[in-house]
């Protein structure tokens, strides 16, 4: 059972705010929430897939990813079902990286994640290209488990962890906006913790 160790009456505060957002609690475990079973994905046969409004499609083998600039970037994790989690450590390659294989047409707006399993959110391209937004296959100096969508997830820390999708497999460039599984389902299409976007004011 996780162990609650904060509310949100935290003093400590980064860039003139707040850590933690309204409605959030604080946890020192990292909770395991996914839609569907934990895919099974071997690493010689995982790839990215980039397409949709591109010259030319592009595929990211592992070996391939595993040889781009690696970054590393500390930040907290905010999940829509109230826990945050601090200070997580992700490492992997900037998702403007991996965008940027692809001659992109220069009406994309927006991205369509697919993950293995069929799970799909919906991005747009200003925030998947904020500068702490990235495809990571470590977390907290670890190889990142299954279960925490291994071997590569995107993290987007502005975001609430539903737009943070495991076990990516494609990015859809496309130049409108497309909601993806939980948004369609009632979940708010831009999802930021600091505003408490977690579903739309109609289902609120």
């Amino acid at each position: 059972m996780q162990r609650k160790i904060g509310k949100v009456k935290q003093i400590t505060r980064d860039h003139g705010r707040l850590r933690v957002p309204q409605g959030q609690y604080l946890t020192e475990k990292f909770p395991v929430l996914s839609y569907g079973p934990t895919p099974d994905i071997e690493l010689n046969n995982w790839n990215l897939r980039l397409f949709g409004l591109v010259e030319n499609e592009v595929t990211v083998t592992w070996e391939k990813f595993l040889s781009l600039p690696q970054i590393t970037v500390t930040r907290d994790f905010h999940c829509v079902t109230q826990w945050s989690r601090m200070d997580n450590q992700w490492e992997g390659v900037s998702a403007k990286n991996i965008v940027g294989l692809a001659q992109t047409k220069p009406e994309v707006c927006f991205v369509m994640v697919h993950c293995y399993g069929g799970y799909t959110t919906n991005i747009s391209l200003d925030v998947l290209f904020e500068t702490d937004v990235l495809f990571a296959h470590r977390h907290d100096g670890e190889s990142l488990h299954s279960d925490h969508g291994g071997p590569v997830r995107l993290v987007v820390p502005s975001r609430y962890g539903w737009k943070s999708a495991k076990w990516v497999s494609g990015l859809e460039l496309i130049a409108e906006d497309r909601m993806g599984f939980w948004e369609q389902l009632g979940f708010h299409n831009n999802g930021d913790p600091w505003r408490e976007e977690r579903f739309w004011s109609s289902l609120a």
